[in-house]
C-alpha cells in the first residue's frame, strides 16, 4: 500500500483503471451519428439548428453530473474511513488483549493468539460479506474447523466472528484475568468494528435512487443526440470527431460515479480491501511476535520479566 509518483504520459494512456472499457461504444455511436450530420449537411440538408443548444443547458447537465460523482465519491471515502476504521479498532484490541490479558495457564498464551486472530477473521468476513461471497479457505486457516464449519452457515459470518471474540473477552473477566475497566474498553473497541460493519452494510444496500440514475442517462443521451445539430455548421466536417470527444468527457464521468459508488468489490478503482487485510495479518504476526513484560506464563507459575 505505498504511494508511489506515477507518470504522468503513462498514467494518462494507461486503460487498465479507467472507464473507456465502459464506454467507448457509446463515444463511437455517437461520433458516427455526428459524422452522419455532417454527410447530410454537405448535401445541402437543413439539418443545422444551432437553436437546440437552449433545449439542455450544458451548465444544468454539468451540475447534474457533479452532484452524481460528488455523491458516488462520498459513499467511496465514507467507506474507506470505515475500513480505516476497523483497521486501527483491530490493531487496539489486538494490543490490549496481548498485553493486558493475564496468561495463569499454558493454553491461555494459545488462547490469546487465537483472539488476535479472529480479529483478522473479522476483516476478511466482512469483506466477503459485502462481496456477497460465501467463506473460503482465507479463513480456514484463522479458526478451528468447528468454527469454520459454523462459520459457514451463517447469514452474517462477520457478526458470529464478533461474538466469538465478546464471549472471550467475557470468559477473561470471569477468570479475574482482566478487570471491569479492561473488559469495558475492549468491549467499546470491538463495538466499534461491528458499527463501521453497519456502516459498510449501509452503504452496499443503498444505492443511488434509480429515478435519478435513470433521467440522468436520458438527459446525457438526448444532449448527444442534439450536439450535432447545434456544431455542424460551424464544424462542418470535424462535428463526428468533437461530438465523440464531448461525448466521451461526459459518458466518462457519469461512468466514473457509477464504478465507485459500491466500493467493496473488485475493479480497478474499488478499495484494496485484500491489501488491507493482509496488511492486518501481517501486523497480527509482528504482535504476536513481541513479548508482553509482564504476566508471561512459564511452567507452573507467572513470570515476571
Amino acid at each position: 500500500m505505498t504511494a508511489k509518483k506515477p507518470d504522468w504520459f503513462k498514467l494518462t494512456f494507461q486503460v487498465k483503471g479507467s472507464v473507456i472499457a465502459a464506454i467507448y461504444q457509446r463515444v463511437i455511436w455517437c461520433g458516427l451519428f455526428g459524422l452522419l450530420i455532417s454527410i447530410l449537411f454537405h448535401f445541402k440538408i437543413p439539418v443545422s439548428q444551432p437553436i437546440l443548444g437552449s433545449v439542455i443547458p450544458s451548465i444544468v447537465l454539468g451540475l447534474l453530473l457533479v452532484f452524481r460523482t460528488n455523491t458516488a465519491y462520498d459513499r467511496f471515502w465514507e467507506g474507506r474511513k470505515s475500513w480505516g476504521s476497523i483497521v486501527n479498532s483491530s490493531r487496539n484490541l489486538a494490543r490490549q488483549i496481548w498485553v493486558s490479558v493475564d496468561e495463569v495457564a499454558d493454553e491461555d498464551r494459545k488462547g490469546k493468539i487465537a483472539a488476535l486472530y479472529l480479529l483478522v477473521a473479522f476483516a476478511i468476513a466482512t469483506k466477503q460479506h459485502l462481496r456477497g461471497e460465501n467463506a473460503i479457505a482465507e479463513l480456514e486457516a484463522l479458526m478451528s474447523s468447528s468454527k469454520y464449519q459454523k462459520l459457514t452457515m451463517m447469514n452474517n459470518p462477520p457478526l458470529e466472528v464478533a461474538f466469538w471474540i465478546s464471549d472471550y473477552l467475557q470468559q477473561q473477566y470471569n477468570q479475574n484475568c482482566i478487570n471491569s475497566y479492561q473488559l469495558a474498553a475492549m468491549q467499546g473497541l470491538l463495538n466499534n468494528l461491528v458499527d463501521n460493519l453497519g456502516v459498510c452494510e449501509r452503504i452496499l444496500k443503498t444505492p443511488i435512487p434509480l429515478a435519478y440514475a435513470i433521467h440522468l442517462k436520458q438527459l446525457l443521451l438526448i444532449y448527444c443526440i442534439l450536439l450535432p445539430f447545434q456544431i455542424v455548421e460551424s464544424l462542418n466536417w470535424w462535428t463526428g470527431l468533437v461530438t465523440a470527444l464531448i461525448s466521451f468527457t461526459l459518458f466518462g464521468i457519469e461512468a466514473i460515479g457509477l464504478e465507485i459508488e459500491n466500493p467493496f468489490g473488485y475493479d480497478a478503482n474499488d478499495l484494496p480491501l485484500d491489501t488491507i487485510c493482509q496488511t492486518m495479518k501481517r501486523n497480527i504476526d509482528d504482535l504476536t511476535s513481541l513479548k508482553p513484560s509482564l504476566n508471561s506464563y512459564n511452567g507452573d507459575s507467572i513470570r515476571q520479566d
